[in-house]
């Protein structure tokens, strides 16, 4: 059995991904929740987020799939995570990029 490593993940690095997240705005994912709902418990949901991201127990959820037409008359996939996970992916953007 394998444990979780745990990663120093500062709560302001959270606040600033979700901040970028909020920023750029986006569709919901397959959890249908939109920003604006995320923002309704957006403390608890930052935190909870946070805590398990720095636990290293953060698994993310499936991603919804959406169609979009392309010019030459055919479709592409097109995979759009959840607010929570769009935070999650900005927190390792920022982690990796400004060595956090």
């Amino acid at each position: 059995m394998s444990t979780a490593k745990s990663y120093d993940i500062s709560k302001l690095t959270v606040w600033e991904a979700y901040q970028s997240v909020k920023a750029n705005r986006g569709a919901a994912g397959i959890d249908e929740q939109s920003i604006a709902q995320f923002e309704q418990k957006l403390q608890r949901n930052l935190y909870k987020l946070w805590n398990r991201m720095s636990s290293g127990s953060y698994l993310p959820p499936p991603v919804r799939q959406v169609e979009i037409p392309k010019q030459s008359g055919g479709k592409r996939k097109l995979g759009i995570p959840t607010v929570a996970d769009r935070v999650a992916q900005t927190v390792v953007k920022l982690l990796l990029s400004n060595n956090r």
